[in-house]
């Protein structure tokens, strides 16, 4: 049988038994057993179909096997239960998953701030990345991971330039002149800018109600950074809407290989290919910038290196690959909301009046796109 799907599970199926002489027995597609038992014959015996075994090509899994589309990695093995006839629904993981990167992205602002009370803005995105690629360097290491195919180096690419380079370069560019606050809900716009990449990248068109609500969950986040800023649009504001341009690139084209290779490895590649150009910044914005270590600095550049850079990637395009690129941005719409909550008890900011209200509404629209088809 030609292997169509990793995602395998034991499972028992019945098959006909033969006589003496081996005459044909088989499965019909959708798992079905053939129904010709030859006279004499009491009872058809099971077979057991062994893990790692895989099902014909147009051949359907019998009750008790995951569903071939909820791997999330490829030559990786679905979650299943283990008693015949069960079936693992891999949405809950992935929504965790994706929700766990989304706590861990909305700690990164705070954590720049503090950050930049020790280093300069190229000191600080030179140093995270460089020290998140050795993290990443030693995970492949440990794990002896070869490295990528050829044809995949492309997209790490995009991933590097966006996700590892640009956005963390732009908004801590931003962060100069912006509020923590400010920053946050501008780059509340990041779901919709990633749905809509995806839709172009990967072919995929959510349904209408999916797009009603990821524009609705924009237009409050719109709304509410003109209230906050008076109507005006900064130069700090266009260093984060360049930035969610480049990191909707990076978050699409990541999540697309989180599908042939598993989300650590993903971002674990991007870090190495762009840590020699990261330690020679690192060397040349540490004497140029000036260094004054504190508390409040160390931990916000250990934060961004390691939580944000290395973990929240790794669980984000984790989850992504699991519940799809457009689904998994949209729980972005809430990032904002905790980074609000992070600048209040970690920066001593004052939450904007508006704030509640928009909190409510932006839960609706992820309540919305989760429900939707896409």
């Amino acid at each position: 049988m030609r292997a169509q799907d990793s995602a395998t599970v034991t499972s028992t199926i019945a098959v006909t038994a033969t006589g003496d002489c081996g005459t044909d027995h088989g499965v019909r597609a959708g798992g079905a057993p053939t129904a010709s038992i030859r006279p004499g014959d009491a009872t058809a015996r099971s077979a057991t179909v062994p893990r790692g075994a895989a099902f014909p090509t147009g051949a359907t899994a019998p009750s008790g096997a995951a569903n071939p589309a909820d791997a999330t990695e490829a030559g990786g093995t679905a979650e299943a239960g283990g008693t015949t006839g069960s079936r693992t629904d891999p949405l809950p993981r992935g929504t965790l998953l994706a929700g766990l990167g989304v706590v861990a992205f909305s700690l990164t602002f705070p954590s720049t701030v503090w950050g930049l009370e020790s280093f300069g803005p190229w000191s600080l995105v030179a140093v995270r990345s460089t020290l998140a690629a050795l993290v990443a360097g030693a995970f492949l290491l440990v794990g002896r991971v070869r490295p990528p195919e050829r044809r995949h180096w492309a997209g790490l690419a995009v991933v590097a330039g966006g996700v590892v380079i640009g956005f963390p370069l732009l908004t801590t560019l931003a962060l100069q002149t912006s509020t923590t606050s400010h920053a946050a809900v501008v780059v509340g716009l990041l779901p919709l800018t990633t749905a809509a990449f995806a839709a172009v990248r990967t072919g995929r068109r959510p349904s209408r109600t999916f797009w009603f609500a990821a524009v609705s969950g924009a237009v409050v986040v719109i709304v509410f950074t003109l209230q906050q800023s008076g109507g005006a649009v900064s130069r700090g504001d266009l260093y984060l809407f360049g930035a969610l341009l480049v990191c909707a690139a990076g978050y699409t084209e990541g999540g697309r290989l989180a599908r042939l290779m598993p989300g650590w490895q993903v971002i674990g590649w991007a870090l190495i290919l762009c840590l020699p150009l990261m330690a020679a910044g690192s060397a040349v914005a540490l004497t140029v910038e000036p260094v004054r270590l504190n508390a409040h600095g160390v931990v916000g550049l250990v934060w961004v290196a390691v939580g944000s850079t290395f973990f929240g990637l790794y669980v984000w395009y984790r989850g992504m690959a699991a519940i799809g690129i457009p689904k998994a941005s949209q729980l972005q719409l809430g990032q904002p909301l905790l980074t609000l909550l992070w600048s209040v008890l970690l920066l001593g900011e004052t939450l904007p009046l508006a704030a509640p209200i928009a909190a409510v509404a932006v839960l609706v629209c992820i309540a919305v796109t989760q429900r939707a088809k896409s």
